[in-house]
């Protein structure tokens, strides 16, 4: 997520069915379970900030990186509504590099899918595992294969919004990898211009995101069904993972 110019424009506006209070609820409900205080928190792939600024909002010491520009401008223009001093730093994700250690990470809405390559998802973990403090907790949510093989798969989705007309369009390729075309047509008066956005998500087995999270340091402490504390189903679309990092881990940048 390197550019998404128009995207980021109309990003709310397509994923409107998110309900950014209750997946706030939730993370902060999960991690309370464990035992955990949030600390000083890293939203990791933050990209238009919504959920950032809501736990923010809640007293969360808590800070974005994304690695789109766009993303981040309307992220920081959020915060600048609710008149929050917050920090977005525009970063990819396997290139992690904070100025010290964080207490929480939490990286959401199938973020994490976006890296379809395995050993740049590795790096991910690694440098998330290098800036946290002892028993620093690690929440994220993927997409499931099952999602890819059976929703998202060869699909077309249609949103006629405010605006824009977004044609979704999908096509599931080998080692669970989805190629995602959108064609996007901005109305401007009577007239429409028409933008396209490219980009690619893969979804890993649940046994495989173990290892590489053990492999960084983690210790995987549950994995559940979306916006719930129950176990994954066979038709689970999304995953929650829960890690804590070990306390014995190379620092070493």
């Amino acid at each position: 997520m390197s550019g998404y110019r128009l995207f980021s424009q109309y990003y709310d506006n397509l994923t409107f069915n998110v309900d950014y209070k209750k997946r706030a609820d939730y993370i902060q409900s999960v991690l309370s379970l464990c035992g955990h205080d949030m600390g000083l928190t890293l939203d990791l792939a933050c990209g238009t900030g919504t959920l950032t600024v809501e736990l923010k909002r809640r007293g969360v010491d808590i800070f974005g990186i994304d690695g789109s520009y766009d993303m981040l401008s309307q992220a920081m223009d959020k915060a600048y509504d609710e008149e929050l001093e917050m920090l977005f730093l525009c970063q990819q994700m396997e290139h992690l590099d904070l100025y010290g250690t964080i207490d929480t990470c939490i990286c959401t809405l199938d973020s994490l899918n976006h890296i379809v390559e395995k050993e740049k998802l590795q790096q991910v973990f690694d440098r998330v595992a290098l800036f946290m403090n002892p028993d620093g907790y690690f929440l994220f949510d993927v997409n499931t294969v099952y999602k890819h093989r059976h929703i998202l798969g060869d699909n077309t989705f249609v949103y006629d919004i405010d605006k824009v007309y977004c044609v979704w369009q999908n096509s599931l390729k080998e080692n669970n990898i989805v190629n995602i075309d959108l064609d996007m047509f901005e109305r401007e008066s009577e007239a429409y211009h028409r933008y396209t956005e490219h980009f690619k998500e893969r979804a890993y087995e649940i046994d495989e995101l173990k290892k590489m999270l053990k492999n960084a340091g983690f210790d995987v402490k549950a994995v559940y069904h979306d916006l719930t504390t129950e176990p994954l189903r066979e038709d689970s679309d999304r995953a929650v993972f829960v890690a804590r990092i070990t306390e014995a881990i190379n620092r070493e940048s």
